[in-house]
């Protein structure tokens, strides 16, 4: 899953970004309300925490002006700013959720977790395919009662897949998505293939594989 902090306390966002790294996360800090804008026209993500407080503007304008284009796009937002009338703008304005300064980083995740469980219209902790069980917290996948070890980008691109189930997914998507800046990665490169080959080998282990989809020269395809 990809994160997008726009946070311009330095500390903060370090700790936020060192946490939600460890945790599995690609993660990108932004500082001000510009660079923000030009980190979500360049790439996708599934989630922003955002702080009302920022430099260059208020957050919720930022709020306002991303819910124009970027509908499905979980935001949480960050701040200090706790009155009641922040928090009903923020609301009325598309934030999928809230936290007050100061919060613990349990209770970050478990709403960051409950967000994305909501934007990918889910509501149990593991994403069932053909026989597979991608248990979604533990960064683990079953096949009955056998674990399957997989790497943690293999993880990643099958669970991005499946998010994305019965529809074609383009290798840029899956390099956006499991690498993070687009403009950082070498788009003649074929890793995301050699991922792809080395997560099917592994799942062919355990169960016939016709419903995983190459789809020629433009990405992969899990058909439910």
């Amino acid at each position: 899953m990809n994160i997008i902090v726009v946070e311009d306390h330095q500390e903060l966002a370090g700790e936020l970004m060192r946490f939600l790294t460890d945790s599995g996360y690609i993660c990108t800090v932004k500082k001000n309300c510009k660079a923000a804008l030009d980190e979500i026209d360049r790439n996708e993500y599934d989630v922003m925490l955002l702080d009302l407080g920022l430099p260059d503007g208020d957050g919720l304008d930022l709020l306002k002006t991303i819910r124009k284009n970027k509908s499905k796009m979980g935001i949480i937002v960050i701040t200090a700013r706790g009155e009641l009338d922040d928090r009903i703008n923020g609301f009325h304005l598309g934030a999928d959720d809230y936290l007050t300064k100061p919060f613990a980083l349990t209770e970050l995740s478990a709403r960051l977790f409950a967000v994305i469980r909501r934007i990918h219209g889910f509501t149990m902790n593991e994403l069932p395919i053909h026989g597979f069980r991608i248990q979604l917290q533990d960064y683990k996948v079953r096949h009955g009662e056998q674990t399957i070890s997989l790497t943690k980008k293999e993880f990643d691109v099958f669970q991005y897949l499946v998010l994305n189930k019965n529809r074609v997914v383009t290798r840029l998507q899956l390099t956006e998505h499991i690498w993070g800046d687009i403009l950082e990665i070498n788009s003649d490169s074929n890793f995301i293939d050699v991922h792809v080959r080395n997560l099917r080998k592994k799942l062919e282990k355990h169960e016939k594989l016709d419903w995983f989809e190459t789809v020629r020269n433009v990405g992969y395809r899990i058909n439910e």
